[in-house]
Parts: C-alpha cells; structure tokens; sequence
C-alpha cells in the first residue's frame, strides 16, 4: 500500500458496491487514468485518490455557494430597503397638501412689464427720401 492517499479513503473505497467503484473510475480524469493504466498504482489506490479529490472540489464548491447565497441575500435585503425608503417617501408626499389642490381665487391681470432691450443694437434701415416737386 502506498502513502498517496488517506486510509479512511482506502477504507471507503472498500466498502464501494461493484457498480459505484465503476461509477468512480469513469470520472477521473487527468494524470490519474493513465497512472492506473501503466500500473504505477492499483485500482484501489486511484479511486481512494479520485473520492478525496471529489470530497475536496465539493468543499471548495459548497463555499463558493455560501459566498453567492450570502451576496443573494445582501442584494435582496438593499431591494427591499430601497421600496421601504421609497413607500416611505410616497406616504409623506401624499399625506402633504400639493398647492395645486387648493381652489384658486379669481386671477388678477398682470401689471405690464417694461420693454426688454436688445442685447445687440439693430443697425437703421436707409430710407429714400424723394425730392419734393
């Protein structure tokens, strides 16, 4: 038996139905394959390598899932606190009075307002002046 891998693997991989070990084998890939094809380890000693490496891409996937679930619910929590602060908003503008609600009184006219001035000055037209006969 050699030191690749941890007993309780070898223990686990002895425990294996016929079908599952066949399972096993099929996923591996890599190096791990042609190992056990030139036999430089045995069946045994590469499906206890194949299960710890499975076990170790499972942690590292259930973490990066915990991390996504935890950003799910951050960004769920920022929603939900934008239409509370946006209710909130609503509520108060709709309880204030709008101006435009109140009834006007009669309109008065408007005073007449001084003239604008040009902001360039228009050059004089000429003008024919005819001789008087």
């Amino acid at each position: 038996m050699s030191k690749l891998s941890k007993p309780e693997y070898l223990a686990r991989v002895r425990q294996l139905k016929a079908e599952e070990a066949e399972r096993l084998l099929s996923r591996m890939t890599g190096k791990l394959p042609r190992r056990l094809e030139k036999d430089k380890i045995s069946k045994e000693e590469a499906m206890a390598l194949q299960m710890e490496l499975e076990d170790e891409q499972l942690v590292e996937w259930r973490k990066v899932r915990a991390e996504l679930k935890i950003k799910e619910q951050d960004k769920k929590k920022a929603k939900a606190e934008l239409k509370a602060k946006a209710a909130a908003k609503a509520k108060r503008t709709a309880s204030k009075p709008k101006a435009a609600s109140r009834p006007r009184a009669a309109s008065k006219p408007k005073a007449p307002s001084k003239p604008k001035t040009a902001s360039k000055p228009k050059t004089a037209k000429k003008v024919k002046v005819e001789p008087a006969n």
